[in-house]
Formats: C-alpha cells, structure tokens, sequence
C-alpha cells in the first residue's frame, strides 16, 4: 500500500515525537524556546565541519551542538550581556559561519533545501537506527531524571534536596536538546526542529495541568501531526518537513477553541517563572 521510504519516514517521524513530547515541555516551562533555535543553527555548522573534513555527520552535528550548549554555559558568567543577546550572537555566528563553510565545500554531497527544512522521506534503514539507538537512550535518562529536571525547573531548592544540582539540570536538559537536535537535523531541517519540539506541547498545555500528562499529550500531538503531515505531503505533493509543522499548527490553533481546563488560576497569566512552572506542576 506504502513504499518503503514512507513507511522509513513515518515509523522515523512517531518516534521523534515521542521523544521531543516531554523536551517541549521542559523547554516551554523554562522560557527557552530560542535556545533550541541556537542549537539548530548550530547543526548547521556542524554537518559543513562533518563535510569538510570527510567526517560523518553523525559526528561533526553532536560536537558542534555540545561545543555550543559549553561556549552558552560560559558566556553566561558574562554580566554584562543578557542570556537572549548571547543566544542571538551564538545563533547567527554559528548559522553564518556554518553557510561559509558550506560555500567553500563547493555544494558536494549537499541539498541545502535538505539541510534548512529537512528531508524525512531520505530516511533509510540506518538513520532509524540511529533515531532508535538515540532516541531511546535520550528517552531512558529523560524518564529516569524527568522528577529531577522537574525539581530544578521549578526550584533549585528543590532540585538540590532531590540530589540534583541546579546547574548540573541545566547542564543535563541541554545536552539532552543538543542530542535530540542532532538526530532530529535530518528529517525536519536546521530551521524547523524547535517548532517540532515547542508546538505539541504548548497545544498539551492548554488541556491538562500536571507535568507528567503535559508529556504525554504533547508526544501524542506531535505522532498525530506527523502522519497528518506526512499524508498531507504525500496527497498535495509538498515538502514533508514543513507540512509536519503546518499540521502540528493547525492542530494548536484548533485547540485553542478548546476551553482551558478547570483548575485553579488556569486562566490567570503567571507573574513569575517560578510560578508559571509550579501551575504546571500541580
């Protein structure tokens, strides 16, 4: 009924929808949805290094995005510059410098259309593989530190009476982006990965309260805007990365007429970080 590269695609896109349910959230309560932008750029760079120097990009694309999330941790202890400008600074150094190199590579073994808004349906029986291998690993420390990452999201106090230090979550949740986008590059593109991982859950977020349930809602809105997106692509002949997204946008924007739940202050726009993540944990 299906080719093969559809079936590749579609088992490929489920399982990173699973994946990037419960990251979403996390990212969403902490505010940093343009960290996962500065990643993606990053993954530019990366597969032009991986390129240039005769590397895998399974390689050059993990190096490049850790190296980053290092150059962000310090950048940090900086004062004088907020964390949104070193984001920005990080984000576009890092996308110009990886499109030099890609001019220099004289465009061998590249499709930048690829590279920008993915190419999930040149997924072949490797790349699952990998995004098995990966994603379960990311998974597994995912849902064995997930009460941890929740701690130190809402409260270092917290996190450090759970064991965890806050810097050490930090450090923890964005390696986890760092991997999740190394995988995710190929099937969606440098500039769509973080809408896949923010827009299911900020659509979850509208329908339940506790963490745990947000995770979950967000992986199954991501599944079902993969295969919308993928039949859709399929049925209207348009790029496969993009329609993903369009799906998962219009699944939000369909929820949005959905009443909010009933819960205390659900209606009520948090003051504070702090208090907007303990809504969601509650």
């Amino acid at each position: 009924m299906f080719d093969d590269f559809f079936i590749h695609a579609l088992f490929a896109g489920i399982s990173l929808a699973i994946i990037v349910g419960p990251l979403g959230c996390l990212i969403i309560w902490r505010k940093m949805a343009f960290f996962g932008d500065t990643l993606a750029h990053a993954a530019l760079l990366g597969i032009a290094l991986a390129i240039l120097i005769d590397i895998s990009s399974l390689v050059g694309v993990p190096l490049v995005t850790l190296a980053s999330c290092i150059a962000l941790m310090i950048a940090k202890r900086t004062p004088s510059l907020s964390s949104d400008t070193i984001l920005a600074i990080l984000a576009h150094s890092t996308l110009a410098l990886g499109l030099v190199l890609i001019s220099l590579t004289g465009g061998r073994s590249l499709d930048v259309n690829g590279l920008l808004f993915g190419d999930i349906l040149a997924v072949d029986t490797t790349d699952l593989l990998v995004i098995y291998a990966g994603g379960g690993a990311i998974l597994a420390i995912i849902i064995w530190q997930w009460r941890r990452l929740i701690a130190a999201t809402l409260s270092p106090e917290i996190a450090e009476a759970e064991g965890l230090s806050p810097q050490r979550a930090e450090w923890l949740f964005m390696m986890l982006i760092a991997l999740v986008v190394s995988i995710a590059v190929k099937l969606v593109g440098v500039l769509l990965i973080t809408a896949l991982m923010i827009i299911p859950a900020a659509a979850a977020r509208r329908l339940v309260s506790s963490p745990e349930m947000m995770a979950g809602l967000a992986s199954l809105l991501g599944v079902i805007g993969v295969i919308a997106g993928l039949y859709g692509s399929a049925e209207f002949d348009i790029p496969s990365g993009p329609a993903i997204i369009l799906a998962g946008g219009l699944l939000l924007l369909g929820l949005s007429f959905v009443p909010r739940r009933l819960t205390a202050n659900a209606n009520v726009r948090p003051h504070t970080h702090q208090d907007e993540v303990g809504h969601d944990a509650k």
